[in-house]
């Protein structure tokens, strides 16, 4: 009959896990969905929540019934120190120390983001002002173009062509304005009515001429049928 060696008998029983240790196995690889860990013991709790994030940590701590920082308050400070960093939890340490008061870690992390989301709400309203003040400023410097201008007596003066003098081709109403000073002119008036005369004269005795030379015409006819051609 063989001996059984005791030592072989012991390292195979330790190596077979045990019930307890495959429940927290199992717990570990479904974390994400574990809710109310209340009735959990905390020595197996100190095995689970250390493989949970921050989110399912959260998760936990508010569906859970029952105090759970004696097992959650380091893990809370180990993320508040990721997040915000190893001074800002030494200055929370000085500060509770100062005023001899103790608070979890988990309500310092709520009181961290809650802090942290209105300094950055407060930076964002300060930057839409800015804006704000920015626009109004551009806004008032621009210049307001009218839809419709109003009569202006200048505008007449200058812009009208007046009778007699075409200066529609003239923009800049300087311009215009010397162009009809310049045709105002008394010499400008004189060479204008003496080209006015000398194209008249020539119109009205080439006119004269042919109305003598179609009566000299009609006068010395002496043929009775010409005058019945016209008919």
């Amino acid at each position: 009959m063989m001996r059984r060696d005791p030592v072989f008998a012991r390292k195979k029983q330790s190596s077979v896990p045990s019930l307890v240790d495959l429940c927290v196995q199992k717990a570990i690889d479904n974390v994400r969905y574990l809710g109310n860990v209340g009735p959990v013991d905390h020595h197996l709790l100190e095995q689970i929540l250390p493989h949970c994030t921050l989110d399912q940590l959260m998760h936990i701590e508010k569906a859970s019934e029952g105090d759970l920082s004696p097992v959650t308050d380091k893990l809370w400070k180990k993320f508040f120190e990721k997040q915000f960093g190893s001074n800002c939890v030494k200055e929370v340490i000085k500060r509770m120390a100062e005023k001899r008061v103790s608070f979890r870690w988990l309500q310092l992390y709520e009181a961290k983001v809650k802090e942290m989301a209105e300094a950055e709400n407060e930076a964002l309203d300060r930057i839409r002002q800015r804006y704000k003040k920015e626009d109004a400023r551009k806004q008032s410097r621009q210049v307001k173009i009218c839809a419709k201008v109003p009569p202006s007596s200048k505008r007449r003066f200058w812009g009208d062509n007046g009778p007699g003098y075409n200066v529609s081709n003239v923009k800049s109403n300087i311009m215009k304005k010397s162009k009809i000073e310049f045709l105002k002119c008394r010499e400008v008036k004189n060479i204008a009515a003496m080209n006015k005369n000398s194209i008249q004269r020539p119109t009205s005795s080439s006119s004269m001429m042919k109305s003598g030379s179609m009566s000299g015409i009609g006068s010395t006819s002496k043929d009775p049928k010409s005058s019945k051609r016209l008919f």
